[in-house]
């Protein structure tokens, strides 16, 4: 591979790495549930290689509308991954908020 077929597969997973980290911010602000997939997904490692994957079909535009207007994503790609996420580690959220209790620091003004 040439140098320069080397600058552009690097860019390319860069933006890549980029729009994932988008994703996660957008769904952060939105919702802690659909954050909290992502976030679990992402430490099994469920998240890291490259894009390699083409998942696509057919959807009513209403469901699609909802999706994003729920979840804060802009992308069908974006969407998409939310949506994987979400699915794979669904039986592992129970166990995982569990494990979070006590993880907040003392010193947390909550305001009240």
């Amino acid at each position: 591979m040439t140098l320069a077929g080397k600058k552009k597969e690097v860019a390319g997973v860069s933006e890549l790495v980029g729009s994932a980290r988008q994703v996660r911010r957008a769904v952060c602000q939105s919702s802690g549930r659909f954050s909290d997939a992502l976030i679990i997904a992402e430490q099994a490692g469920l998240l890291k290689g490259a894009r390699t994957e083409l998942v696509r079909g057919r959807m009513p535009k209403a469901l699609v509308a909802k999706a994003k207007g729920r979840t804060g994503v802009q992308s069908d790609t974006e969407l998409i991954e939310l949506a994987l996420a979400t699915l794979a580690v669904a039986d592992e959220y129970p166990a995982w908020l569990i494990a979070q209790r006590g993880t907040l620091s003392k010193d947390l003004d909550l305001e009240f």
